[in-house]
């Protein structure tokens, strides 16, 4: 018997030696051979696309712009798509439903219900796995709770656990910090929600604004209050842009992936217009473009105005779309937008 219990101490100790020397444990480190990491990273699955190539599972995606633009809009858009499993026209979704809390540090509920009704009658129906949560106005913060953040984020590391989430939505990154244009800031929140991506396997798209740029200039990473802190700690991220083709048009663009090429940069960004469909606000797919058609000062020097004018005349000459664009510089879908919105 004592023979037998040497055995499977040997055994054990064996073992465990084996452990030690195929993982280690160095301080802040984790250190194994890379051929282990690979054969790990195997067993999980691969993550999904969320939101085309801008957003995928398990990632810490920022969502940028400029005041006005829609931020809101397409993040409520976004969460309705993976709530009930279906893709948003023009594109892509690879997951099944999903669990979404949706944090709103911008509207009230009556604003957000005139946003989804048709003049507060006939509302919008949401499916139940998408979950709001607004801020409660008569919360005490704890005495071991140093910040309003650190208890946000606590309180979020709770309800992800408690009610399933899935894929977390905060709107947005200005309320949850006044002060993230300071690198130290910055960081320590990029911080606490990348710890939560990990360690929860959540998916997280947080909003942030711009401060005030020149929209004559493509949009960059530079663009985003806060950027440099902030770019290095997400995962992905991408912005919307301003369009001089009229105030309907936004475009998006990629700033930074991770999981897939560079596909939406300035040579081609995707067009939409913000619109009304009976009761929901959302983003419409248009096109895909270059990005200088839609800056206020484009590459050709003329204004839309003038554009239009030149449109005009070469229709009354008996152009075609494509050789109209050509002449104007601007692609055969651009002439086709204006055209319809001149009504010829």
């Amino acid at each position: 018997m004592n023979k037998k219990i040497k055995e499977i101490s040997d055994d054990l100790q064996a073992n465990e030696e084996y452990l030690k020397e195929k993982t280690k444990t160095l301080g802040c480190f984790i250190i194994k051979e890379t051929e282990e990491w690979i054969n790990d990273a195997k067993k999980r699955p691969i993550p999904n696309m969320l939101f085309n190539e801008f957003w995928y599972e398990n990632e810490l995606c920022i969502l940028f712009a400029d005041t006005n633009l829609g931020k809101s809009i397409l993040a409520v858009q976004i969460a309705d798509s993976i709530s009930k499993g279906k893709p948003i026209p023009g594109f892509k979704l690879e997951t099944k439903a999903k669990k979404v809390l949706y944090i709103d540090f911008e509207l009230s509920d009556k604003q957000l219900e005139n946003r989804y009704s048709n003049n507060y009658k006939n509302h919008y129906k949401f499916n139940e796995n998408f979950k709001r949560a607004e801020l409660n106005p008569n919360f005490l913060l704890p005495k071991n709770c140093k910040s309003l953040e650190e208890y946000i984020i606590e309180t979020l590391e709770k309800t992800v656990k408690e009610k399933q989430i899935k894929v977390l939505i905060v709107d947005n990154l200005t309320y949850l910090n006044s002060d993230n244009e300071k690198a130290k800031n910055a960081l320590e929140l990029m911080k606490l929600l990348k710890k939560l991506t990990k360690e929860n396997n959540v998916s997280v798209l947080v909003l942030s604004h711009t401060p005030k740029r020149d929209n004559s200039k493509p949009i960059t990473k530079d663009d985003l209050a806060g950027s440099k802190m902030l770019m290095n700690f997400c995962d992905s991220s991408f912005a919307i842009g301003a369009s001089s083709q009229g105030a309907e048009y936004r475009y998006l663009k990629q700033i930074k992936q991770r999981n897939t090429e560079h596909l939406y940069h300035s040579g081609n960004i995707i067009v939409c217009t913000l619109e009304k469909e009976d009761n929901f606000l959302l983003f419409n797919f248009i096109d895909y473009e270059s990005e200088s058609m839609h800056l206020s000062a484009s590459l050709s020097g003329k204004s839309t105005e003038e554009s239009n004018e030149q449109i005009l005349e070469l229709l009354d000459q008996g152009l075609s779309n494509v050789k109209i664009g050509a002449e104007l510089g601007i692609s055969e879908g651009a002439v086709r937008k204006r055209r319809k919105k001149l009504g010829v």
